[in-house]
């Protein structure tokens, strides 16, 4: 008689775990939805936010690079939005190819992507920005509505950030955001 309840506990015990495994299921999901872009398959908006701000409390040095795809809205204009979005995303798997794992990618906003380098120095975040920019190139996807190029191409600009100095957030991507605009104004494609 002491294994009496073992028929009637176990089948239980199963079924709270199930349903406990499935919860945790879901809540995972539920947190890639919340720091991920769906079109582009990488880290949104929010995600790069929180990351730059804990990233910052730290006292390392990391370079954050700025860009976006040129004349992207009269590439919209010209072949659609179907075929933008599937612009933006090869454009953003190119980007994330190009950097290290411990680099982190994400959309910016509409066409803009930003990479935030950790541990990187000046010299370094060139070298990052350039092969971005040629690994987009790369793509030839054919943008006949660009002054530019012949092709779908990324301007950008980068910061660094030395350690230990003090600076937050957005004076930090207002910085890139500055040598983006030079870039533009420079020609682009650069």
């Amino acid at each position: 008689l002491n294994g009496w309840w073992l028929p009637i506990a176990l089948p239980f015990v199963a079924m709270m775990a199930t349903v406990g495994l499935g919860v945790s299921y879901r809540n995972q999901q539920l947190q890639t939805l919340a720091a991920y872009d769906e079109l582009t398959k990488i880290a949104n908006r929010r995600y790069f936010d929180q990351y730059l701000e804990q990233f910052l409390k730290t006292d390392k040095r990391l370079s954050l690079i700025l860009c976006d795809v040129v004349h992207f809205k009269a590439y919209n204009d010209l072949y659609g939005h179907p075929a933008g979005d599937r612009c933006l995303y090869q454009v953003a798997q190119a980007i994330k190819s190009a950097v290290r794992d411990a680099d982190r990618v994400a959309r910016y906003g509409g066409e803009e992507f930003v990479v935030v380098l950790p541990n990187t120095d000046e010299l370094s975040a060139e070298q990052v920005a350039q092969r971005i920019r040629l690994q987009v190139r790369n793509l030839e996807i054919v943008h006949d509505g660009s002054s530019a190029s012949r092709w779908v191409t990324l301007s950008g600009g980068y910061v660094t950030r030395q350690s230990g100095v003090v600076i937050d957030a957005h004076s930090l991507v207002e910085c890139a955001d500055k040598a983006l605009y030079e870039a533009k104004e420079a020609g682009r494609d650069r």
